[in-house]
């Protein structure tokens, strides 16, 4: 019964979120207390609810604060000479910015964090995206994949996680599978050039970009972003694209900003200021407006390092990660903007994004903590190993590489590799298979993984690019599976990952 109301619970809701039937933060509540209530979880649902919260309280508290401090640097014009590089680089080529996009992803993937290449990739990309007419959901897709592919690198916590549940070695692991990500990465950066190729073929070829020019209204471009609305192309997700990265701001009391260092509020449902005019403030317009009152060139290189010094803090991992941004974010603060009425204004208007991705966590726990307190996860992984006759045990690492693409997608890393590998690894060992290999065929799946809304990482991407969760859904998730089997088949072949 666990196990049938564990499936039926993740169909219902990624069919719900995919029609559009409820939005994914309401989905991800409902439908595990439904569903938690007919398993039996009673009274006792809400200690399990709490518990995943508690877990997920540094994540988000990372989120947010790791959303305010690159709104800052956006905001203070850190990006605007990396944007303008690549803008040099791509020129007004849709295919070249989604081609970029890719590599820009790709480098900032190497640091293993995901929440750090969508915020990064995200602040860069968006807003050529909008000026251009394209899709936000083209730059989620690539991003996400990308970012997923890489997933595995040794010091990431997929292959960290497999070498500790079955105590080998992450080297172990991830070198012989360099060929299988070296084919990985050529086939998403193909998807990549292929979703830039039609969408240049949707604008009508290359278009015309005047990065200097600041009265371009954000509707306008988003008439082109979101057309086609059926296919997945710009959907508002939380908030009106004005928000999509808090880029506007106003006094606490919510209203309109004048003094010098603050910034007007626009109207939040339509990205309209109080005339009726587009705003000002719209996040298209902000990141390369060269005359915004929040623009500090003076300290753009103090800036910079302070940047550096935090992405080195992320990597030498020496400081809780929601810690660093925590001080990040206070010293820019309080170097970029001096005056209490202007910091509070800068808070003011990173709110809607963090309230976004931060209610989308919290909404998460509901199903993780149903899933685990309801004993849904252990069912469906006890069930899953039953029902593997015995005739395929040889096969049994390629079945791990298969059966890692739904897994992780359903359930944590955590869950899939503390869980099920150890259990998946004892059986192979009857047939000869090395619990290194069984290491390596259980990171496969990770393109798939890193799309799973149980993912942090995956809520803010979709919450910075304003992009329904089910329209990203739609265009990644059978990518990311093609670039897994392809990963699969690859390392079959040059033999890291046994075949019978």
């Amino acid at each position: 019964m666990l196990v049938l109301l564990g499936y039926l619970m993740i169909l219902t809701f990624m069919v719900l979120i995919m029609t559009k039937r409820l939005s994914p933060m309401l989905a991800l509540i409902m439908v595990p207390t439904i569903f938690g209530l007919f398993a039996g979880a009673g009274l006792g649902i809400g200690d399990m609810v709490i518990e995943a919260v508690g877990d997920l309280a540094p994540t988000a508290a990372l989120l947010m604060f790791a959303i305010m401090y690159f709104g800052l640097m956006i905001d203070v014009g850190l990006f605007d000479p990396l944007v303008r590089l690549i803008l040099r680089a791509t020129g007004n080529d849709p295919a070249k910015v989604v081609l970029g996009t890719a590599l820009l992803a790709g480098a900032v993937s190497l640091d293993g964090d995901g929440s750090t290449t969508f915020i990064v990739t995200t602040a860069a990309m968006l807003p050529i995206y909008l000026r251009l007419g394209m899709s936000p959901v083209v730059l989620t897709c690539v991003a996400g994949l990308i970012n997923g592919t890489l997933n595995i690198v040794p010091w990431g916590g997929p292959t960290v996680r497999a070498a500790a549940a079955l105590n080998v070695s992450p080297s172990e692991i991830f070198v012989p599978l360099v060929p299988s990500l070296v084919a990985g990465l050529v086939i998403a950066f193909a998807f990549a050039w292929l979703l830039g190729l039609r969408e240049r073929k949707r604008l009508g070829g290359s278009v015309s970009l005047d990065t200097a020019a600041v009265a371009v209204p954000l509707s306008k471009a988003m008439a082109n972003a979101g057309a086609g609305v059926a296919e997945g192309r710009g959907v508002s997700m939380f908030t009106s694209p004005t928000v999509a990265l808090g880029l506007r701001g106003g006094r606490a009391d919510g209203s309109r900003a004048d003094a010098p260092g603050e910034r007007a509020v626009d109207d939040p449902g339509t990205g309209l200021s109080e005339n009726g005019t587009p705003g000002v403030g719209t996040m298209a317009d902000t990141m390369l407006d060269p005359t915004r009152e929040t623009l500090r060139p003076g300290l753009i290189w103090f800036n910079l390092v302070l940047t550096v010094a935090v992405m080195v803090l992320l990597v030498l991992d020496l400081f809780p990660l929601a810690y660093v941004f925590m001080v990040g974010s206070a010293i820019a603060l309080l170097v970029n903007f001096p005056k209490v009425k202007q910091q509070t204004a800068e808070i003011v208007a990173h709110a809607p994004s963090i309230v976004g991705v931060v209610s989308m966590v919290f909404a998460a726990a509901v199903l993780i903590g149903v899933l685990n307190g309801t004993g849904m996860v252990s069912a469906m992984a006890d069930w899953l190993v039953d029902v593997i006759p015995d005739a395929m045990g040889p096969y049994l690492a390629v079945i791990t590489g298969l059966l890692s693409l739904p897994l992780t997608f359903f359930m944590s890393n955590d869950a899939f590799y503390f869980g099920i590998l150890p259990v998946l690894a004892e059986s192979a060992s009857a047939f000869g298979i090395e619990p290194v290999e069984m290491a390596r065929a259980s990171v496969i799946g990770q393109p798939v993984h890193l799309q799973s809304p149980l993912v942090p990482a995956i809520l803010l991407l979709v919450s910075l690019a304003n992009v329904n969760l089910g329209d990203h859904h739609k265009k990644v998730l059978w990518r990311a599976a093609v670039v897994s089997v392809v990963m699969l088949v690859v390392a079959v072949v040059v033999g890291v990952i046994p075949w019978g």
